[in-house]
Formats: C-alpha cells, structure tokens, sequence
C-alpha cells in the first residue's frame, strides 16, 4: 500500500504541481480512505518523500533495464543518456515535478538531501561508464571527467529554461538535446574545445 500512494502522490504531483495536491487528492486517486493515507504516512511532507523515491527508484530501473543488454560501456553511457533526456526533460511531468524538488529544497533540508543524494547515484552511474568506456578506448582518452560534470549542468539547464521556454524540451528537440549531451562525453561528435570552455562558463554562473 505504501507503494500505491506513493505512485498516486507521483503522479498526481506531476499533473498538477505538488501544491495544487491535497492529502484528499492522493487518498481518491489511491481509493483508499483519509484515515488510511494518514496511517502509512503522517504528513503531506512524509508524502513528498515517498514520491520522490517513487521517482529515484524509477530513474534507477528504467537505467538498468535499458543498458543491461548492451555490450560495452559507450553504449550504455549513450543509451543511458537518450533515456534520461527523454523522461527527464521531454516529459514534462517529471520535469515539472524535478523543479518544484529545487523550489522545495531551498529551505526543506529533508528533500535536499534526499536530491543530493540521488544526484550523487547519477552522477556515479555516469562517471563509471565514461571512465570504463574511455579506459577501453571508446571514447577519447584525454577526454576529462568534467565533460560528465558539464553534460548533468547542461540538462539541468535545459530544465530550468523550459519553464519560461518550453519549446526547448518540446518532443521534436529530443534528438537534438540527445545529440549535444552526447558530443559533450566524447559520443559522436565531440564538442570543440572553445564550445566546452564556453558552456563551462555558463554553467558555473
């Protein structure tokens, strides 16, 4: 049951935004009573969690069945690439609902640090199929594990512009974005090294 409301709360906050949602909301959408949401969970707060580990559970599988058949490093680094963009960028849902997290995070040190701490999975997954995929010579083995660093910042920022541009993340840009993320470890065509220099800087602004 706990598993159920929190689907319902995941979802429900990204169709509607997590303060739009009331505790009557996520008990309809689960059919189940008040009294029964509040005894698995105390708090709308307690709710939010869940939801998101609903989410950073999700993130996690949808890597691991989508690179398991894969030969090779590169090819999971790339595969794992184009899903995230599709799911954390493209759909619109989880978009929303990753950026009412950072609102959220400012001064909820709860979601904060269950964000960090997601976002440190992340990036790990990333960082060990880079390096493996540059160790075997896959990609560019002067390539830096910066580049990692620049392509999270990267889609963040895809994120962050869409709510004022949403044209950015709209279904027709999916392979553009993919295309770029993936030049930036070293997948197709890398970036020029004026264009990395460039976006670093903006990054860090």
């Amino acid at each position: 049951m706990d598993q159920v409301l929190a689907e319902s709360a995941f979802r429900l906050f990204c169709q509607q935004g997590i303060a739009r949602v009331t505790m009557d909301d996520i008990a309809a959408d689960a059919g189940v009573t008040k009294g029964s949401l509040y005894w698995h969970y105390r708090s709308k707060a307690e709710v939010i969690e869940a939801a998101c580990r609903h989410y950073y559970g999700g993130w996690r599988d949808r890597m691991a069945e989508a690179t398991a058949p894969l030969d090779g490093p590169a090819a999971k680094l790339g595969q794992a690439i184009r899903i995230s963009v599709r799911s954390c960028l493209i759909d619109a849902g989880h978009r929303t609902f990753t950026l009412e997290l950072f609102t959220l995070s400012v001064h909820d040190a709860a979601v904060r640090a269950g964000w960090r701490a997601f976002f440190d999975d992340v990036r790990s997954f990333y960082l060990t199929l880079f390096r493996e995929a540059r160790k075997g010579g896959e990609i560019d083995a002067t390539l830096s594990e910066d580049r990692v660093d620049l392509m999270l910042a990267t889609m963040e920022g895809y994120k962050s512009r869409a709510l004022f541009e949403p044209e950015l993340c709209a279904r027709s840009a999916e392979q553009r974005i993919a295309r770029e993320l993936l030049g930036i470890v070293g997948i197709g065509a890398p970036l020029r090294r004026g264009r990395v220099k460039a976006a670093a800087a903006l990054s860090v602004r």
